[in-house]
């Protein structure tokens, strides 16, 4: 086929893309800056451009919608913008461009509500109970997308969880960088049971979904690599497998609720350079247990993580 990919140029979107070649696709990518991927038809732009994006699905078969604002705290209006708006525009012109086949790469968070989600498979994505601006417009944009699918629109949603692998500088750079500081703390002691996703697992799983849009079009998966630990053993392996000495003091996770909303309203009116050292939402994600049931998605996009835990640290630390 050839597949759109947009936000190309960040972390998961360049695996995607490198996933997309590899299973014989020609693919063209729409994002602010060049992907980086050799091969790839770039298309600078944001999905914002309505122009931009029609020009980008000329001759397209399938798309794969990754673009996002992707932070901890910021303008509601800016995630609303690129969250929702910007995946409405990309929508009604792919329906205006004939292209049948839409991957909407989601988040799990559209359904967390700060409560425990202990193997379960993809709630209903819930943008009132939602927990930040980020999580909030997500699941509108995955209620709005899903409500596209049907008819001549084969659409499917799918939640990486917690992606992470060598390369990557949000995630792993961020808790390797505080480690180093002294400042990552454990939340109740590390204990709660938490789902990720290598990066390598990820693209192939949204691939995948590509290939079996026309199958499981309408439903939503959350994609990980079934193989959870708790939050405190695998940041260790990422800090070990850096080179850094993993974080070894706790704080009631109560405190760090309220120290995360209180920050929260400071950032909202002195933002600071980075992301806000501690949130609300963080620090649930920290303290509560997150894991799902990868029963589903297995079996209905005929797929499996190809790479472990184990290994994904071993590759981290050859990096």
């Amino acid at each position: 086929m050839r597949v759109l990919a947009t936000g190309s140029s960040g972390f998961l979107g360049r695996a995607v893309v490198r996933a997309l070649q590899d299973a014989g696709h020609e693919v063209r990518t729409l994002q602010r800056r060049p992907s980086g991927v050799d091969g790839a038809d770039d298309r600078r732009g944001s999905v914002t451009d309505p122009d931009a994006v029609a020009s980008a699905l000329e001759g397209i078969d399938g798309v794969v919608h990754l673009a996002a604002k992707v932070s901890l705290a910021g303008d509601p209006a800016q995630f609303r913008a690129v969250n929702v708006e910007g995946t409405r525009i990309l929508l009604d012109a792919a329906a205006a461009a004939g292209v049948s086949r839409v991957v909407h790469v989601s988040s799990p968070s559209v359904a967390h509500a700060g409560h425990a989600l202990a193997g379960v498979g993809a709630e209903p994505a819930d943008p009132d109970a939602a927990r930040g601006e980020y999580a909030r417009t997500k699941a509108e944009a995955e209620v709005l997308a899903l409500s596209r699918a049907g008819g001549d629109t084969a659409l499917v949603a799918v939640r990486p969880h917690i992606v992470w692998g060598p390369g990557d500088t949000q995630l792993i750079e961020r808790v390797v960088a505080r480690a180093r500081r002294g400042t990552l703390p454990l939340l109740d002691g590390g204990t709660a049971l938490i789902d990720s996703t290598f990066v390598d697992n990820a693209a192939s799983g949204i691939v995948a979904a590509l290939h079996r849009v026309d199958e499981v079009s309408g439903r939503a998966y959350v994609l990980t690599n079934g193989e959870p630990r708790p939050v405190g053993d695998l940041l260790a392996g990422i800090c070990r497998a850096s080179g850094v000495t993993p974080p070894r003091f706790s704080v009631p996770a109560g405190v760090a609720k309220a120290a995360g909303s209180l920050i929260e309203r400071v950032w909202a009116v002195r933002p600071g350079q980075d992301e806000p050292p501690m949130t609300r939402f963080l620090a649930e994600q920290l303290s509560t247990a997150h894991w799902f049931d990868q029963t589903e998605i297995r079996r209905d996009l005929h797929w499996a993580p190809s790479v472990s835990i184990d290994e994904g640290l071993r590759r981290l630390s050859r990096a």
